[in-house]
């Protein structure tokens, strides 16, 4: 018999965050998250996403061993912002078994329904902001850095249950070892057309702040237009700019200005997976040092989001910033980028992604559910 426990205790969030070193010990794409961050990230008075919505995580049990889990949650901030009444799921791990898959989403419609809610869409983890997106094809590579993984058995449990499908993201993957001389060509006509200046993240501790609020208020404003856009409260952003500015690289986030005001913003990371999935979700001596190798030698990067305001779009700033995140990152041995995530209708993105010859190589998929 399965049992659905609410996680209301700190050995029951353990369950929770052990399950998938279990569920992908023989999966070689699979990057071990930091066992402490998972600790951190589900505390309530550490995450402000707990701040403004409600979270309930759930564990199913089959005897005493966790074979699946999934959370539900509100998000206010995406009722404010799209004066949609719908609640939400994420989190979602499970052993190939329908009737798992069935009381684990079951457990989540319940929670939602009894908070009002007439439908739950998912997975998000917890938002648009941060991990999102069931895994539809792609398995065969590791995920980058704040994207997800998967076992290929998860769609069919999910439609399985009632799951319609809402919207699919592409990641798209760009191999190359030097600059294409077309894309320095389109990129100096842009750049003289739409009078733009193209400016890295300053490195002075003043600059640098005044940098990081201007990313902010161009990012509040440029991604206001798009689907399911959640903006993020000052909190979470300041919570995201603490966990990500070690990672950073400042020569691969840009900034761009018009007359010497701010247009748009672009955001890549160095692959910080690659890291990770040496150290196996542990600190200790031993998995530092494998770190400190781990990161001499990363080789990939993700641009994670970028906007340009509504009133600079379609002129081509957009490209600019993939071409910079080129010219920054090659130098430094990235020669594999990832573009994620791009919605599959969005056809000025995608046409970009194509002119720079990245090609789609995982689909991730948002589903709602009514309840």
């Amino acid at each position: 018999m399965i049992e659905i426990i609410p996680i209301l205790y700190k050995k029951d969030l353990k369950r929770f965050i052990m399950l998938p070193f279990d569920l992908y010990k023989d999966d070689p794409a699979w990057v071990p998250p930091l066992i402490a961050d998972q600790f951190a990230f589900f505390n309530p008075a550490k995450n402000p996403y707990y701040f403004h919505s409600e979270v309930q995580l759930f564990i199913a049990v089959d005897g005493d061993k966790v074979v699946g889990r999934i959370s539900a949650h509100t998000n206010t901030q995406h009722e404010l912002e799209h004066d949609e009444h719908i609640g939400f799921f994420g989190f979602f791990e499970c052993i190939d078994d329908i009737k798992v898959a069935r009381a684990l989403f079951d457990a989540a419609a319940t929670w939602n329904k009894n908070k009002g809610y007439s439908s739950m869409r998912g997975p998000m983890n917890f938002s648009v902001n941060q991990e999102c997106g069931l895994l539809i094809d792609g398995f065969e590579d590791p995920p980058m850095v704040m994207m997800l993984h998967g076992m290929p058995y998860y769609q069919k449990l999910y439609e399985e249950c009632g799951m319609k499908k809402t919207i699919d993201l592409y990641a798209y993957l760009s191999v190359r070892d030097k600059m294409p001389e077309r894309i320095e060509k389109v990129a100096a006509l842009i750049e003289k057309r739409a009078g733009v200046e193209i400016q890295s993240l300053r490195t002075k501790k003043k600059e640098l702040k005044e940098d990081i609020e201007t990313v902010f208020e161009v990012y509040t404003k440029a991604w206001q237009h798009n689907w399911g856009n959640v903006p993020m409260t000052k909190a979470e952003f300041d919570k995201l700019v603490s966990d990500l500015m070690p990672l950073a690289d400042t020569d691969l986030v840009f900034i761009a200005r018009k007359n010497g005001e701010p247009v748009g913003f672009s955001l890549a990371l160095p692959n910080y997976n690659e890291v990770l999935k040496a150290m196996g979700g542990r600190i200790n001596p031993i998995t530092m040092v494998k770190a400190l190798i781990a990161k001499s030698k990363i080789s990939s990067a993700r641009v994670i989001t970028m906007g340009v305001l509504h009133e600079h779009q379609g002129r081509g700033i957009d490209t600019l910033f993939y071409y910079h995140s080129y010219k920054n990152g090659l130098p430094k041995g990235f020669h594999r980028g990832e573009f994620s995530w791009v919605l599959e209708n969005n056809t000025m993105m995608i046409r970009v992604a194509e002119m720079l010859d990245a090609k789609i190589y995982k689909t991730y998929r948002l589903y709602d559910k009514e309840i």
